[in-house]
């Protein structure tokens, strides 16, 4: 505005002083005429300097947006993980380099069409997880399955955001990582974790079973001075009894070290648990601890997850409380529903406690408190990691009363709902 008022000021200034300077003495009829060519001459000249203006702000409204957009996609193409854009129907609007490296489907064929990388048993688990996006909960880690042009079978960590673009129709922005390795790594960290659990479980094992073992003795002994009685049998039916216990626990001692194939269904978590203790039996009896344990106010719920993977994640922290309380120490096992979705587990003890410089890196690899040759630090590692693929939480923090308490909570599994290979 102020340049116009300036370039129209200009324009009467000079008309006027070529006037004053050649027209002074004309009529009225010429200068009524001259006034009229001042205004249409100041219109024009006006008009074209708004066009030029007009052009050079398009013009640097349209390089600022190139170089915007530029900026975008550079940006877009040099992000380290897996970029799809689309709407609530799944058709794709962008696509980036790493996602057609990843997937092997090139730009050309997923834009405008609908997303091809989820397997169809896994939709499901997708339409839940945009649901849950779309009330506002931010999904930042969700490790699920996506697969390639050739059909083949992709684990990645998937991050789904809401994204809202002016009045236009929401999507969502989908970033996925490969974590095949990672998964590598975790089983095998896992299975370390679980040859070391077994290994200080075996002074317990032996303690427990040398009790029905001397029983046993000294019953043959018995029936070897009785040999010409009848009344052997009860003698022959107790030692038998002894013989299938001490059968079924090395039987299930055997059923831990095995690696089923993974596969998440529906799990009782209290059945779990007694699972777990029934293992874990040899080693609370070696450190003459008591555990308290109630799963009645979750009796029948069941979670959906991998039965081994959910027996390492209770093993490892029934473990740690374990060594953490002193001989004739104390452990509780808490269930209890919150809300409506999810099963809180606790497992308190009256241990010493953890140091406050030590809670930060309790869950980080290879970081452990107990002394050398006692512990990996993989275990709350490994039981962190088990928590996140099944959709909890793990938290663990000093108790009040003394001794720390670790806090698992899971989802609860709904009959109906869709269950994941």
């Amino acid at each position: 505005m102020l340049s116009s008022v300036s370039l129209v000021a200009i324009v009467f200034s000079a008309w006027e002083l070529v006037e004053n300077q050649l027209f002074r003495h004309v009529d009225y009829v010429t200068l009524h005429y001259l006034y009229i060519t001042r205004g249409i001459a100041s219109s024009l000249l006006l008009a074209l300097w708004a066009a030029w203006y007009v052009l050079r702000q398009r013009r640097k409204s349209e390089e600022e947006i190139r170089l915007s957009r530029e900026h975008y996609r550079r940006l877009l193409e040099a992000s380290p993980g897996a970029v799809a854009l689309y709407d609530p129907s799944l058709v794709v609007t962008e696509w980036n380099r790493t996602a057609e490296l990843l997937y092997g489907f090139s730009k050309a064929d997923v834009i405008g069409r609908r997303l091809p990388t989820v397997p169809p048993e896994r939709e499901p688990e997708l339409a839940e997880v945009l649901r849950r996006v779309q009330a506002g909960e931010p999904i930042a880690v969700v490790e699920t399955v996506r697969r390639d042009a050739k059909g083949a079978q992709i684990e990645v960590q998937l991050s789904l955001l809401l994204f809202q673009e002016g009045s236009t129709q929401d999507r969502f922005l989908e970033v996925t990582e490969d974590i095949r390795e990672r998964t590598r790594l975790r089983q095998t960290l896992i299975e370390i974790e679980k040859l070391t659990s077994m290994g200080r479980t075996a002074a317990g094992t032996a303690h427990h079973l040398n009790t029905p073992l001397a029983t046993m003795l000294l019953r043959v002994q018995m029936m070897r001075e009785r040999r010409h009685e009848e009344a052997t049998a009860a003698d022959l039916e107790r030692l038998e009894g002894s013989l299938l216990f001490c059968q079924q626990f090395v039987s299930r001692l055997l059923d831990f070290t095995r690696r089923p194939e993974a596969r998440k269904q529906p799990e009782d978590l209290g059945l779990t648990l007694e699972s777990v203790m029934g293992f874990l039996a040899p080693s609370v009896t070696a450190h003459g601890a008591r555990v308290a344990m109630d799963v009645r106010p979750v009796a029948g719920m069941k979670v959906l997850a991998d039965k081994n993977l959910l027996e390492v994640l209770f093993t490892i922290v029934l473990g740690n409380a374990l060594d953490a309380v002193p001989d004739g120490g104390r452990i509780e096992i808490r269930c209890a529903r919150h809300g409506a979705e999810t099963i809180v587990v606790e497992i308190a003890d009256n241990g010493s406690g953890i140091a406050v410089a030590d809670l930060p890196h309790l869950f980080e690899p290879f970081f452990t408190t107990k002394g050398p040759g006692k512990g990996t630090g993989l275990g709350l590692a490994i039981a962190r990691s088990v928590v996140l693929e099944h959709g909890g939480t793990i938290g663990l923090q000093n108790a009040s009363a003394g001794g720390a308490v670790a806090s698992i909570t899971l989802p609860i599994w709904q009959p109906g709902a869709a269950e994941a290979t």
